[in-house]
């Protein structure tokens, strides 16, 4: 791609843009189940003239292949498909047309500045190299990068660098924070179910209440990165869900669950947490001569991001004008983009949604159009510095 890049796209480019936005806000699919959404974005490249269209990668996924047919790097640009279980409590004239169901993360923007992407490909393609354009299923789980990855059609398009990029509600609108190194921790779900047996509130000792062992749990859990020796902000245990046998003042309790999510600056980190806090439930249980059962989910991998992606974003963000900030510190919540660290050379980047909105994930959140362009201007800078 040749030219001077500028922020100042042709406004019918943006408006169609934004009415695709508008579009997919409307009609949210959760993780898992983004057929109809997945056919629209491969509709989308087909239009847009793509070489190459991968359908049902990693269950819903859709890869653009855009080729130039000479020898360059494969360049490959992330974004999501899913909406979230959240019932929208906004009033946009686009709200979700399905209850219970909402794009309340900002993952129907991200769609649009990719489609933005084929769009701006089509008219000036690349002259080297390949660009990839991925719409990923899944990631609200943890399991849609990975699928990705797993999937045995992905060889054919793996990449040699890979970037993706997230609103942030809360950062000044459209500037853009970066780092070296840890991004965003890794992070898992811990469920643990201790199994007693009950008894008559009058006569307690009759049963085996968890009782005790959950309140140990419950309070060992949270220390956990403290003990195993972690920096503080290295690590956190979040207790996020209790419950001991049935609401009833007659029964003594038989059963008891733990749910907690742990997080980590690193994989490695993770992995030491996570076997930690399963060695301290399986202790605290058999000391309380109580069957126990644990079960792993949601796995997110943590997001590193590579030294030479990242100074290519910084030179991306300085040649669009968008004024950015270095985080000092790895971001706590997790992304699933973390599965292609370990791929190519990646990096990720937040983009500000503006300082009074709603939180991600909040009922009344809405992506901000304003920044469309500037997502969109970046990648496209970063395909120039690749494939030109």
């Amino acid at each position: 791609m040749t030219g001077t890049l500028t922020l100042q796209y042709e406004a019918d480019f943006i408006a169609e843009l934004t009415a695709l936005r508008h579009s997919l806000h409307r009609a949210p699919e959760i993780s898992g189940e983004e057929k109809a959404t997945a056919r629209r974005m491969a509709d989308w490249l087909r239009g847009c003239g793509a070489d190459e269209i991968v359908e049902g990668l990693g269950g819903h996924g859709v890869a653009g292949i855009f080729d130039s047919g000479a020898p360059g790097p494969a360049v490959l640009f992330r974004c999501e498909l899913d909406a979230l279980p959240i019932h929208e409590t906004g009033t946009p004239e686009w709200r979700s047309n399905l209850p219970g169901k909402g794009h309340m993360c900002g993952h129907d923007g991200h769609m649009a500045i990719l489609c933005g992407l084929a769009k701006r490909l089509q008219a000036d393609r690349p002259k080297c190299g390949r660009v990839v354009l991925l719409f990923q299923p899944a990631e609200e789980t943890g399991a849609g990068a990975r699928a990705v990855v797993d999937d045995a059609r992905f060889a054919g398009i793996r990449p040699d660098f890979a970037f993706g990029l997230h609103n942030l509600p809360g950062m000044p609108l459209g500037h853009a924070a970066i780092r070296d190194g840890a991004f965003c921790f890794a992070s898992e779900g811990l469920a643990v179910d201790l199994t007693g047996w009950t008894s008559h509130a009058a006569h307690p000792e009759d049963g085996r209440s968890p009782a005790r062992a959950m309140t140990e749990l419950v309070t060992g859990l949270p220390n956990l990165p403290a003990k195993l020796g972690m920096r503080p902000g290295e690590g956190l245990v979040t207790l996020s869900h209790a419950r001991l046998g049935d609401p009833a003042f007659g029964i003594a309790p038989g059963e008891a669950r733990i749910m907690a999510t742990l997080r980590s600056e690193t994989d490695a980190l993770q992995e030491r947490l996570m076997e930690a806090a399963e060695d301290l439930a399986g202790s605290v249980a058999a000391d309380a001569c109580l069957k126990f059962a644990m079960e792993r989910s949601e796995r997110f991998a943590a997001c590193f991001n590579d030294a030479a992606a990242t100074a290519m974003v910084r030179t991306a963000l300085d040649a669009t004008g968008t004024p950015s900030t270095e985080n000092r510190k790895p971001f706590r919540w997790s992304e699933d983009f973390g599965v292609f660290s370990g791929v190519a050379p990646s990096a990720f980047f937040v983009l500000g949604a503006g300082e009074t909105c709603p939180q991600l994930h909040n009922p009344d959140y809405d992506f901000p159009d304003a920044i469309i362009p500037s997502g969109l201007a970046i990648f496209e800078q970063l395909v120039r510095m690749h494939c030109s």
